[in-house]
């Protein structure tokens, strides 16, 4: 069986260079990539093109890398909780492809299941479609949508194995999944790194075919973006 496991953060980024477009997981700040985020942080790798739901706040997740301007574009559904996002978007520093959240899961989805290119209702008619063909199927207009071209793919499990099959926990698994074997190359960080054979085969959620990379990662914070609790009357 063929071992994917390195060592540590810094083995498994090897290879990630200025400009170079990346895939991260998560939702919010859930299920994000910490380690990895940090290390690029450390790296000051620059001029990067990062896809991911949202950009994290102004000092967490990809906060961190818009602070240092480590990144020169994002592709992203939700980005409504990082003021810094904002300003850099606003004043021009910042490129911005803003996707309709089904459409960029599915232009995950696609690379990882081969797909070049498929056509969806969303965004018709707006200016999400300007510049791309359309097709009516059963009445309805589509737009088509390519699959992305991305270099590497990170992704955060809650557990996974040498051979770097994946488990997610809760709505931890939101993006994750399809980002995994979405690039040319997907590395995974995990809470729990287990020998090969460790997990129950039904449990696994993505298999480490899809994996080219696997590391234990390390102090994770977990934060909570937006705290809600019930008031006591």
């Amino acid at each position: 069986m063929i071992n994917k496991k390195v060592n540590n953060v810094q083995d498994a980024l090897q290879g990630i260079e200025n400009g170079m477009t990346i895939m991260l997981g998560g939702f919010g700040l859930c299920g994000i990539p910490e380690n990895s985020i940090s290390e690029l942080v450390k790296k000051e790798t620059t001029d990067l093109t990062c896809i991911s739901n949202n950009a994290g706040v102004d000092d967490f997740g990809l906060g961190l890398l818009l602070q240092k301007r480590q990144i020169k574009k994002m592709i992203s559904s939700y980005v409504g909780e990082n003021a810094e996002f904002e300003r850099q978007m606003l004043s021009g520093e910042l490129e911005v492809d803003l996707i309709p959240q089904g459409t960029l899961a599915e232009r995950c989805r696609a690379v990882q299941a081969g797909i070049p290119a498929f056509f969806t209702p969303a965004g018709y008619g707006t200016e999400v479609a300007e510049g791309k063909e359309v097709r009516e199927f059963n009445g309805k207009m589509h737009v088509m949508e390519h699959a992305f071209n991305a270099d590497f793919a990170i992704v955060k499990a809650w557990k996974g194995d040498e051979a770097g099959n994946l488990v997610f926990k809760g709505t931890a698994r939101n993006f994750n999944p399809c980002m995994a074997g979405a690039a040319k190359i997907t590395i995974a960080e995990v809470e729990e790194l287990l020998p090969a054979g460790s997990l129950d085969p039904n449990e696994i959620h993505i298999p480490g075919i899809l994996v080219n990379r696997i590391f234990q990662g390390e102090k994770y914070e977990k934060r909570i973006e937006q705290r809600t609790v019930r008031k006591i009357f």
